[in-house]
């Protein structure tokens, strides 16, 4: 059967231009299919279930409830976002530096989390890998950036106007929106130096307006996902015997 036959006789509704791209054609194409009407469904408790995909989709459901319900650890107090540093930027920050550096097999100077890239607070009590993947539902992966010093005074100055920042191994002053006496492992900031940084690819590329991360002198790939060097660090913790606990402690001072 000729192709325009065909999409007669089947009656789709689809305009010329789709055919023609069907038919090999380079030309552009403009989308002509239209809804005959309305097709707005409620989706509410008053829709039955169908029974033959409920038998199809239980077995799965089950393998999934049961996976995101498993506990992987237990945190006597939540750990909660907030301006500047805060328990819960602080505890991804600081993992994301050492369970990077664990993979990539060499230190790394700094480790950054934005509280953009953290959905959901940790709750108080057992923690479950659900409550990981709603904190963290993105597939990033932990980058390595060699940074020069000039590019990392940047960074610094960016977590002070925003806010939104939380750094790893690394403390700072905020004087009159102004940053000053940053230091990176207990060591004054060297613009001669260079340093190295684990932060999540959606941050290396530019992510939240970090644009001068584009900047890296070197970018590495580790392979480790965002979310399950989190969920290393706790079941690490959990399998020590340790709580997951984190506060404020000071490594940014705000005058």
């Amino acid at each position: 059967m000729p192709l325009f036959s065909f999409f007669r006789t089947r009656a789709l509704g689809l305009g010329v231009g789709v055919a023609l791209m069907l038919a090999g054609c380079q030309k552009a194409l403009v989308p002509t299919a239209r809804l005959a009407s309305q097709t707005d469904i409620p989706v509410n408790t008053q829709v039955a279930p169908d029974p033959a995909l409920e038998e199809v989709i239980t077995p799965y459901r089950t393998r999934v409830d049961k996976t995101m319900n498993e506990v992987i650890g237990q945190a006597p107090a939540a750990l909660e976002k907030g301006e500047w540093e805060s328990p819960l930027g602080n505890f991804v920050a600081d993992l994301s530096r050492t369970q990077t550096m664990a993979v990539y097999g060499k230190p790394i100077d700094l480790g950054g989390m934005t509280n953009g890239g953290l959905r959901n607070p940790l709750d108080k009590g057992p923690i479950t890998v659900g409550d990981v993947f709603e904190m963290m539902p993105f597939e990033n992966e932990m980058m390595v950036l060699t940074l020069s010093g000039a590019t990392v005074k940047e960074m610094f100055a960016f977590a002070g106007r925003t806010k939104i920042l939380s750094l790893a191994n690394a403390s700072y002053t905020l004087r009159n929106g102004q940053v000053e006496n940053i230091t990176i492992g207990g060591q004054p900031l060297d613009l001669a130096k260079t340093y190295t940084l684990a932060i999540s690819d959606y941050l290396a590329n530019g992510g939240d307006n970090m644009g001068f991360l584009k900047n890296a002198l070197k970018t590495e790939k580790t392979g480790l996902l965002a979310r399950d060097a989190i969920m290393n660090e706790i079941k690490q913790r959990t399998a020590k015997g340790l709580p997951v606990v984190s506060e404020k402690d000071g490594r940014v001072k705000v005058l």
